[in-house]
This record gives C-alpha cells, sequence and structure tokens, in this order.
C-alpha cells in the first residue's frame, strides 16, 4: 500500500500483482472455488522493482562492531503423560487432512489454534525444568519469551520457587509501567529473568543487560521472531547472545519450526536478495535428556478446589513465632526513596576520602529490602570496603546502616567479642553474630529498647486515662511528616540548607579555575524535568549549561552523562548532595517539584516553595458526586442565566430530542432545572448523565470550571459527551476527584504499589502471589502479614489475589479533615497493614474527638444528671 500511494499503477493492479508474485491459483473449497494468493513467485524479479525505489540497510552492514548471534535449537521428547490430549488432536487433524476438498477449513484452522495452546501446556513443565537449570548460574541474565499466557505464567511459577527476582510484561502491563520495569532489568543486579510476550514485547524495548535469550514458544511469523531476538542483540550490547529454541519433538514445534524457515527463505529473497533461514545449530540430544521426564504443568485456574492444608488456621495464626523477634530492637523508619526504576530502597552515605583532592571516594550503601523474609532475618549486615561499588557485590541480605559504622569503627584486636543477645563468642572479624544474627555492638540499642519498653509500660499502668490522647497526638506527629503543606519534619534541614547556601555564596566569580584547567563551581542551580527522570543543570546566575544526569545513575556511580569537570572534588560533591536530598523526598513530593517547573538550589526548598502557592482545598467529602455538578451548574444558572441539560454517554430512547442532538450536536431543549436536579437526587446511581449548564449563548460549560467549552453553533459535529470539559487538564482534574479506579491508576504511574510508610513493595508481592502457584501462595506471605490480618482476608489472598488486597490509596490529610476531592499531592500508596492501621487509629480519634465534643457540650448541664432514665 506504501508504494501504491508513491508510485501508483507501478506493479499493475491487485489481480496482476497476485497472479505475478503471489503464485495466484484458483483452489476448490467444497463447492465453491476462489483465488489462493497465499504463494510466492518471480522473487528475484519483484527484488530488482523494489530496489529501484527502496534503500535497505541492514544490521550486519550498519552495526560491524556488535557481536554475533549464536542460535541454537535444543530438541526434547515430551513425557507421556503430558502429550495425551495433544495427541488425540493430532490424529484428528491428520484425519481432516486426508480429504482436504471437504470443506472443513474453518474446522481445520480452529484445530490448529487449539493444538498451538495444548502445545504450550503439555511443554511447560520441561520448559519450567530448563529456567531452573539456567538460574543455577548465578551471574547470568536472561530472557523468557512466549506467546500463550498458560505458558508466561509456567515461566513465572519456575523463577518464583527459585526465588529469583524477575519481571514480566505481556499485554496487562500499562505502557508506562513497560518503561519502570525495562529499567528495573536494565540497571538491577538481582533482577535476572525478564518474562516477555512475543507480541506485547517483542518490539521497542532494550534489554541488552542480558545475554541469553529463550524462546519458550515459536511464532507463525518470523518477523515477530527476529525482532524479540533483537531486544538484546542491539546497541549497547558487548557480549555475544545465545538464543535457544525450545522445540518439543511431536508437537506443532516441529512443524511450525519448517513453516518459520520457508516464510525466511521467502522474505529474503525479496527484500534482500538472497535466501535467508534461521540457522540454529542442534544441540546435544545427551544433555537435554532430563527435560522429558519433567512432570507435567497444569494452569491455575484448573487445579480444581483449595486443600485444607493450603489455607490458614487458626492453629497456624495463632502460632509460636521466632523467639528472636522478641529481643529485637525495633526498627527505625527511614526515609523513602523512589525513582522511576526502584523497586529496591536505597540509602546512601557519601564519605570524601581527603587522600586525593581530585577525586572523591564515596560508599553508597544500598539496603535491599526482602519483602518476602520474616523481620528476624532482617538484621544480617555486610560490611563493604570503601573500594567497593554497589554493582560489584549482590545484596542478598539487608544491610543495617548503624551496624555497618559501628563494625568500621571497631577495633580488629584478634580476640573475638561476646553477643549480647545469645552470649556466643564470635570471631572478631563477623560484623554479625553466628548464631542469632545480630549485629556487633547492638547492646546498647537493646538496653535502650528496653529501658524505653518499661517506661512506656509504667506509664501505661499510672496514666490509663491518657493512653488516647497521646497515642493520638503521636499519631498526628507521625503523619505530619508526609503532609506536603506542612512540611514540619524538615524545617531543621531546611534551615541548615539556607545557612548552607548562604555561607557557599560569596561575592566574586562563581565560576573558577582549578589546577587543571577545569571549571570549579561553588553552586550550582537545578531543575527537574516534567515528562522525564532527568535533572538538568545550570550556573548561579540561571545560564543553562547543556548537560543533564539520572539520580539513579549517580546512585550507581555512572558519571557518563556529566562532563570532565564533574570528576572534581568539588563539583562532585554538589551533585552528591543534591542526589542524597532528591532521593530523600517521596515520589508524590517529587512530582510537585517536577510539576512546578521552577529553578531551586535545594529540592526541599523547591518543594516549600510550591506548597506554599498551591490553593489549598478543604472539603469533607471524599468523591465529587452527580449531585455536586448538578449544584454547580444550578449556582451557574442563577448567576449567569442560561438553561441546563441532561447529558450521557448513550441517547435516552425516550427523549426523542435529547437523542436527535446526541446523535449531530445541534440544541437541546431546556430541561426543568428542579425536575432535572430532583430526578439526580432521587436516583443518583442510576442516573447516566451529568447535569450540564449551557449559557445564553448556546456555549456548554465545562463540569470542572464551569467555562465555556465549544461554540456549539459553529461546531455542529461535537457530541454533548465530548463538549463536558474545556481543557484535557480538567479532564484529568475532574476524573482524579470523582472516579476511584482513576485516581488508583493515576498514584500507582508515580508510587508503583510501594507502601510509603514501610517502604514494603506491595505491587512486587500481589504480582508474585498472582502467578505462583497455589501450593506455594501460603508461604509468600510474611509473618507479619499472617498476625496482623484477619483469617478470611488471608484465604481469600490465597484463592484469589487481587490488586486491592495488597495496597490501597489513602488520604494524606484525612477526608474528616478536609481533605476529600483533593489532588494527587494530598494521596500515597499504603499497604494492607499500614492502611488497616491508620484507618483503626483515625477511626479512634474521631471518636475521641466526638465524646471531647458531647462532654464540653451537656458537662456545665447539671439537669441532665437529675433527669430519670
Amino acid at each position: 500500500m506504501q508504494i501504491e500511494a508513491l508510485f501508483p499503477q507501478k506493479f499493475g493492479t491487485w489481480t496482476d500483482y497476485a497472479k505475478r508474485y503471489c503464485n495466484a491459483r484458483i483452489r476448490y473449497f467444497g463447492k465453491r472455488c476462489q483465488w489462493d494468493c497465499r504463494g510466492a513467485s518471480n522473487l528475484n524479479e519483484l527484488h530488482q522493482l523494489l530496489s529501484d525505489i527502496m534503500i535497505r540497510r541492514l544490521k550486519t552492514d550498519v552495526l560491524t562492531q556488535l557481536p554475533p548471534k549464536i542460535r541454537q535449537r535444543i530438541p526434547f521428547d515430551l513425557p507421556s503423560a503430558a502429550a495425551k490430549e495433544l495427541n488425540t488432536s493430532f490424529e484428528e487433524w491428520q484425519k481432516l487432512m486426508r480429504v482436504p476438498d471437504s470443506g472443513a477449513t474453518e474446522s481445520v484452522v480452529g484445530l490448529i489454534t487449539r493444538m498451538f495452546k495444548q502445545t504450550a501446556v503439555a511443554k511447560a513443565g520441561a520448559v519450567k525444568d530448563y529456567i531452573k537449570m539456567i538460574l543455577q548460574n548465578d551471574s547470568l541474565k536472561f530472557l523468557v519469551f512466549a506467546h500463550h499466557l498458560s505458558m508466561l505464567q509456567a515461566c513465572t511459577e519456575a523463577v518464583i520457587e527459585n526465588k529469583t527476582r524477575y519481571i514480566r510484561i505481556d499485554g496487562s502491563v500499562p505502557s508506562a509501567e513497560r518503561i519502570r520495569l525495562v529499567n528495573q532489568f536494565q540497571k538491577d543486579p538481582d533482577t535476572r529473568v525478564a518474562i516477555l510476550s512475543i507480541q506485547a514485547a517483542g518490539q521497542g524495548l532494550t534489554f541488552t543487560a542480558a545475554t541469553h535469550v529463550v524462546f519458550a514458544e515459536l511464532y507463525w511469523d518470523p518477523g515477530h521472531i527476529k525482532q524479540a531476538e533483537d531486544r538484546a542483540h542491539r546497541i549497547g550490547q558487548c557480549n555475544s547472545v545465545n538464543i535457544h529454541y525450545l522445540i518439543a519433538n511431536g508437537t506443532l514445534d516441529t512443524l511450525m519450526w519448517g513453516m518459520l524457515n520457508r516464510k525466511a527463505q521467502i522474505t529474503g529473497s525479496t527484500l534482500n536478495g538472497r535466501k535467508e533461514q534461521l540457522k540454529a545449530e542442534e544441540g546435544d540430544k545427551e544433555k537435554w535428556d532430563f527435560l522429558q521426564f519433567a512432570e507435567a504443568w497444569t494452569p491455575n485456574e484448573s487445579s480444581g478446589e483449595l486443600r485444607n492444608e493450603i489455607l490458614f488456621t487458626h492453629f497456624e495464626k495463632e502460632k509460636q513465632h521466632d523467639i528472636r523477634s522478641f529481643f529485637l530492637p525495633k526498627p527505625k523508619k527511614r526515609q523513602l526513596v523512589t525513582s522511576c526504576d526502584e523497586s529496591r530502597i536505597f540509602q546512601e552515605k557519601n564519605i570524601v576520602a581527603p587522600v586525593d583532592p581530585e577525586r572523591v571516594a564515596t560508599r553508597d550503601i544500598i539496603d535491599y529490602e526482602s519483602n518476602f523474609e520474616p523481620e528476624a532475618k532482617r538484621l544480617k549486615s555486610v560490611t563493604t570496603g570503601d573500594h567497593c561499588s554497589p554493582l560489584e557485590e549482590k545484596p542478598s541480605w539487608p544491610r543495617k546502616t548503624q551496624a555497618l559504622a559501628q563494625s568500621a569503627t571497631s577495633p580488629l584486636t584478634g580476640k573475638g567479642w561476646q553477643c549480647s543477645f545469645c552470649t556466643y563468642i564470635n570471631n572478631s572479624v563477623l560484623p554479625y553474630c553466628e548464631m542469632c544474627e545480630n549485629p556487633q555492638g547492638s547492646a546498647d540499642n537493646l538496653n535502650c529498647t528496653q529501658t524505653k519498653n518499661k517506661n512506656e509500660k509504667d506509664g501505661f499502668q499510672k496514666e490509663t486515662s491518657k493512653k488516647v490522647c497521646t497515642s493520638s497526638d503521636s499519631a498526628k506527629q507521625e503523619l505530619a511528616q508526609s503532609e506536603p503543606e506542612q512540611l514540619a519534619a524538615n524545617k531543621e534541614e531546611i534551615s541548615k540548607i539556607k545557612r548552607e547556601h548562604r555561607l557557599t555564596t560569596q561575592p566574586g566569580n562563581e565560576q573558577l579555575k582549578s589546577s587543571d584547567g577545569l571549571p570549579v563551581y561553588d553552586t550550582l542551580m537545578f531543575r527537574a524535568s516534567k515528562n522525564t527522570d532527568r535533572i538538568h543543570l545550570y550556573t548561579k546566575d540561571g545560564n543553562q549549561m547543556n548537560c543533564n544526569f539520572i539520580p539513579l545513575d549517580i546512585k550507581l556511580d555512572l558519571w557518563e552523562d556529566l562532563p570532565a569537570s564533574f570528576q572534581l572534588k568539588q563539583n562532585r560533591s554538589l551533585i552528591l548532595r543534591f542526589v542524597r536530598e532528591w532521593s530523600g523526598l517521596t515520589a508524590m513530593k517529587q512530582r510537585v517539584v517536577r510539576r512546578s517547573g521552577q529553578l531551586f538550589h535545594s529540592p526541599l526548598l523547591a518543594l516549600e516553595e510550591s506548597t506554599k502557592q498551591q490553593r489549598k482545598q478543604s472539603s469533607t467529602k471524599r468523591y465529587i458526586t452527580k449531585e455536586d455538578v448538578a449544584g454547580a451548574s444550578m449556582e451557574k444558572l442563577k448567576n449567569d442565566g442560561g438553561h441546563v441539560r441532561l447529558i450521557t454517554k448513550e441517547p435516552r430512547p425516550r427523549d426523542l430530542s435529547t437523542k436527535k442532538f446526541l446523535e449531530d450536536g445541534a440544541y437541546v431543549p431546556s430541561l426543568n432545572p428542579c425536575i432535572a436536579q430532583a430526578d439526580l437526587r432521587v436516583k443518583p446511581s442510576t442516573s447516566k448523565g451529568y447535569l450540564q449548564a449551557v449559557d445564553n449563548e448556546g456555549n456548554p460549560l465545562c463540569l470542572r470550571c464551569q467555562q465555556p467549552t465549544c461554540q456549539t453553533k459553529q461546531e455542529c459535529k461535537v457530541s454533548t459527551w465530548d463538549s463536558r470539559f474545556c481543557s484535557l487538564k480538567c479532564q484529568e482534574e475532574f476524573w482524579i476527584r470523582s472516579n476511584n479506579g482513576y485516581l488508583r491508576a493515576k498514584v500507582f504511574e508515580i508510587e508503583h504499589g510501594v507502601c510509603q510508610l514501610c517502604n514494603l513493595n506491595a505491587q512486587e508481592l500481589f504480582l508474585c502471589m498472582r502467578d505462583a502457584p497455589k501450593t506455594q501462595r501460603k508461604n509468600l506471605l510474611d509473618i507479619a502479614w499472617t498476625s496482623k490480618l484477619p483469617l478470611e482476608q488471608l484465604n481469600e489472598m490465597i484463592r484469589n489475589p487481587r490488586e486491592g488486597h495488597f495496597w490501597q490509596v489513602d488520604h494524606i490529610r484525612p477526608v474528616s479533615s478536609g481533605g476529600g476531592q483533593c489532588s494527587l499531592d494530598n494521596l500515597q500508596t499504603l499497604c494492607t497493614i499500614c492502611h488497616r492501621e491508620r484507618t483503626v487509629r483515625q477511626a479512634k480519634e474521631r471518636s475521641q474527638v466526638r465524646r471531647d465534643s458531647l462532654a464540653s457540650k451537656y458537662g456545665s448541664d447539671i439537669t441532665r444528671f437529675l433527669v430519670k432514665k
């Protein structure tokens, strides 16, 4: 079609083209005959014609330094138990093929589609064993491509059973989330497997961090196969890419492999002038003999009812927990660090070494939070030297910054040290106890914690009546730290930054010259991009430096985006200080700074300035309802005149005039305002439309801001449903304040399902629960979840896990305090545990307020005590 648009009739008519180059011939399908144009002929002549109008550059000609691709075909035999249904379908297909003119073409196509699905289920068990075999290499990153959801589920189960971190991209993953998952796979050394759909993730994505590509299934088009291979074999790849095709003997795979090679020869002859094929050497059969002994795999949907041992019971819920958790100190709250692709938690310290003035030695401590391990196992610490980088070692356990500091300062006297918890004498080199896994020198923390607990217990026994007030005050102080309009917890840090800014801002030339001729900056200004994760650099005077960086790259010690001048100690320290402050903000606060578009020196100061400029709204209603829209329309009607109309997405058959207007967008008769508003109040849930105001000139007004949306007389083709809002901004703000699903999706784009209080990646836990076998879902729920959730809710998370079981979107400023109908800045992601605790705490606070108000109202009226009950 493109050639026909550029050069009409260059190849003749469609019939001439089909007869000459598509080997068109008449075939009979029963008694019906038609042209069959599925062949290929005269390909050399077609290539010569295309060469005159098409310039083609192959990857081998352009990217000469790119390492080669090594394809390997791995044939294996299916277990007899897994191929029963597939063998039956093959016998039925052979019967149909013996009578080609029986008019059963649709039956053959449906049968082939069913055999394609059955092949995926039959070979799923062998694919799982093959993936587990590859995962034995701890340093290998690889991609797994499949087509059917059943095969994607089987591959995911294999990774979960191996307790390996992974990403999965299929058709249900939004575009913005795909970019974040790609960045996670590229930069996170612990994310080793990418489970991808051939159609959804086979084009446009970059996975050069992988060196192996596994095709669990084949596809009908060789172009899709080659594009999927090139996700790892593209610019940025430094190693050879090994591609493995898993071919099950006696299935549809053998037929599809021959078909793919025939199609590759045709396309290669047509486009490149030479025959091409998917050259893949056959692997050693003895090497893959273990695949034929794989267990038959069944999808989760067809696994039947759950057995009693898979679900939680009252005995397991109330079981005794690990006794070591009684002696552990309470974990301190860490600052939340979020970015576009961080599902781990980073906590860094930048220590400048005074040895070399030209270099800055940084110590990056990566705090990797294991979401699925008990709290008793989260205190194992691993010391890192100053010469190590975060990419040189795998953080298999969480690292405590305090334990690292103590272990670094403790002298190596050569004698053992006695653990304060279990009294075990350990080697002096070990930073943690071999028996109880507690850090060295943590006795002071235990004593402080025990003393604090004792004081709290004594205070509870002495002053029981003050417990509610104390807990409510502490809860308010805890929640005030996350409110963007107050910023009470950041006042000290902001004042410190202001003092540093006054000290560093000295008169004179801002840009100095070092001994190497590179400029040295005493102050830098920054501006966050509104649409990307990049930070743009400016001088103190606001002049653009034409360079930018990503904060996550600086954490990973990747300075390639910045010029050579930032290798100096003074310039490097400015960037590191900014990254530390920027990472201390939550993802929602970073969004506030990005949307402001201002030039700033400190992110905290920019956040404070942005929140001051925002207009504070107060509403005790959670969402904008249709009654609120009707009330605003009626108020506009009383002030400026006009009439109202009821707009719906689908025309109402009872009102012919409204139906006519919805079809051509011309004119709608004015409705009785009182009747229309009463109709919405009586049946708010059944009403499908909104009451919209129309001014005297016939222009419909926006449902959000009550401004004209379009000229009805001039734009008659605009339907009423499309004239609800005056701009996309009003439309987005309206849906955020009125639609729970839209609000939840927008918050997920920013915070990615990470709890803003406990930093648990609840979305990742949900994906693991959803993709894991039902027999293993019980083990994935942590001890903290088991002890704090009701039994019915836990079992429902095992039976049918849903996203709402694991995390919710909550208001930072409660709705009861005026935080309803808010923007995204007043919303946060909370896991189920934190949301449950916060809801209970707020309910107690509201109950206490009601009791206090009643006491103050009737406390002075002594006649209430004299009334006979």
